[in-house]
């Protein structure tokens, strides 16, 4: 398997070394683009400088991460994409493997999301550990199929996550340890909560009452492992139930 990852990235040199280091490192990843959204601290001569194995496309002035994703799909070479957050703390290669692993092994699965298990309590009430969570695995052509509808930056997890529901695709959830780096630590109480507001405002807005209701209800179950330790192969089932 040929995994495309795909990290937008938009004033992230102090925090993006911590997410390339993994992702150089684990297999089956044979592509990484980082995409900058017209940052201002040298991100992408950061990137190009020390991390010459990653692909790195600018854009000359900030559109937003959802523009920024759309743009550089024509630089993607494999059917298979990880979406990754250019933010995140605490990532886990072993995790990364398993889920890409996972994805490989179980031909029925569209789409797995790594749910962020460490989140806290209040995120994990509305389900935005996993409805929202940017480490995505999916076909780059049903992301191609989201891209087609008019998004704010905001809004694309959310309009992937309805795109599968109305097309009866199968998602699964797998565990993930690593964290994001909230708005509030990156732009300061005042501007990242207004940034936090607008981001839900967009959201709701775009899918709608009733479907960010089943959104929250039933989207998505979890993927487990289970071990045949007599033959040494990893076996998948799934819950019946929603997680």
């Amino acid at each position: 398997m040929n995994v495309t990852c795909l990290i937008p990235c938009y004033n992230e040199r102090e925090r993006i070394a911590r997410v390339l280091q993994v992702v150089v490192a684990t297999n089956y990843i044979t592509q990484i683009i980082c995409v900058d959204d017209g940052s201002e601290d040298g991100t992408a001569d950061y990137i190009e400088a020390f991390w010459p194995e990653v692909e790195v496309v600018r854009l000359p002035c900030n559109v937003g991460k959802t523009a920024a994703i759309k743009y550089s799909l024509k630089y993607v070479r494999y059917n298979t994409l990880l979406m990754m957050d250019a933010d995140l703390q605490d990532l886990c290669k072993d995790e990364l493997e398993a889920a890409l692993k996972a994805y490989q092994e179980n031909i029925m699965v569209d789409m797995i999301i790594m749910r962020r298990i460490n989140s806290p309590w209040f995120v994990k009430w509305y389900r935005s550990d996993v409805l929202l969570s940017g480490e995505r695995i999916l076909q780059t052509d049903d992301l191609k199929k989201v891209l087609k509808q008019r998004l704010k930056c905001y809004q694309l997890e959310v309009a992937i996550n309805r795109y599968m529901l109305r097309h009866r695709k199968t998602v699964r959830w797998m565990p993930w340890s690593a964290m994001n780096t909230y708005k509030v630590d990156k732009l300061g109480v005042l501007d990242g909560s207004r940034k936090e507001f607008k981001m839900y405002v967009d959201i709701v807005n775009y899918v709608g009452f009733s479907h960010m209701c089943l959104q929250l209800a039933s989207f998505t179950k979890k993927l487990k492992y289970k071990t045949d330790k007599p033959a040494k192969k990893a076996q998948l089932y799934f819950k019946s139930y929603f997680s």
